[in-house]
């Protein structure tokens, strides 16, 4: 007699992704299912869908989404969580779609402390789009619209999206994970559950940022990028716990 010891969540679909091999989106969308699905949230989640490489979120989930304008997840997300305040509501996010053209919407539903979770996902670029200089690619780091590198004495110097919300007061828990290794991965699931559960307990705003790569547009293969991630990304995206109220409250 065999025993199930894994299996596909049940939040996920049939439908297979279309992410690039190495890409670290199909890892955190399983990692959501199985959360949600642990919690028992997964007939009850509404996710809010991105402008990006995750703009086909709704064929991966089974969960009810809704296309949001580029950037305006977290306008959407306010909406659906202020008028459905029993509902699990989640943004997922890149970093063009919510450190550039979103940077106001995440700044102020932050400082708001709506109650509703956003998972950031951080590679450095724009993925979509062709591989366009983002917030957030680092200092030397080539993309189509920095083929020196990016300058920052012309370009600026990228965002650290997890500091600069910790300074406000409205969010609950920040966290900055990354996918590069199973241990990074299993510390991302908690990442997630946690800020999933004090959304369940109503404690306000709750972010994840996760570190992960873009193998095609970093023109990397799949296991050079996550050495990538490691070396170059960690390194500059410290990750670990940048607010936490219940910490806080001891």
């Amino acid at each position: 007699m065999s025993t199930i010891v894994y299996q596909k969540p049940e939040g996920l679909t049939d439908v297979r992704m279309h992410y690039c091999p190495g890409c670290g989106h199909g890892i955190v969308h399983r990692l959501i299912a199985e959360c949600i699905s642990e919690l028992g949230e997964t007939e009850n989640t509404i996710i809010c869908a991105p402008v990006g490489c995750a703009v086909f979120i709704p064929k991966y989930f089974t969960y009810d989404s809704i296309q949001c304008a580029h950037g305006r997840a977290p306008a959407t997300a306010t909406g659906i969580k202020r008028v459905h305040p029993d509902k699990i509501v989640l943004t997922y996010q890149g970093d063009g779609d919510l450190a550039s053209i979103g940077t106001a919407e995440i700044i102020h539903a932050a400082a708001r402390g709506e109650k509703f979770t956003t998972i950031f996902i951080n590679n450095g670029i724009y993925g979509m789009t062709g591989g366009q200089m983002a917030p957030t690619t680092l200092p030397g780091m080539r993309s189509t619209t920095s083929q020196e590198g990016r300058d920052p004495h012309i370009n600026g110097n990228p965002i650290r999206v997890c500091e600069m919300l910790a300074t406000l007061t409205g969010p609950a828990y920040i966290e900055r994970v990354a996918v590069d290794s199973p241990a990074h991965v299993i510390q991302t699931k908690k990442a997630i559950k946690k800020a999933l559960t004090m959304q369940q307990e109503g404690k306000g705003f709750t972010f994840v940022e996760v570190v992960s790569s873009c193998p095609t547009n970093w023109g990397l293969s799949a296991t050079k990028a996550m050495e990538f991630v490691k070396e170059k990304m960690i390194p500059y995206y410290p990750l670990g716990v940048f607010k936490d109220m219940e910490k806080e409250g001891e």
